[in-house]
């Protein structure tokens, strides 16, 4: 994971922020969120990504009374 020993990255303080620098840059682009994430709608999907509708809706509903 890292290209060097861990020995060599703390013997120079620069080395040491440029280490702390790389490790806060991956985990910012890991965990940021993506634009598309910001677009999306809170609109319910089913299993095939299908907008779910009311007859949809009361089906389940019907079948969830009857158990």
């Amino acid at each position: 994971m890292i290209p060097m020993r861990h020995s060599t990255i703390f013997k120079s303080r620069w080395m040491a922020l440029l280490w702390a620098a790389g490790i806060l840059w991956i985990a910012y682009d890991v965990a940021a969120p993506t634009e598309s994430a910001n677009e999306t709608s809170n609109q319910a999907t089913d299993a095939s990504g299908e907008p779910v509708t009311a007859a949809d809706a009361q089906t389940v509903g019907e079948v969830v009374n009857q158990l």
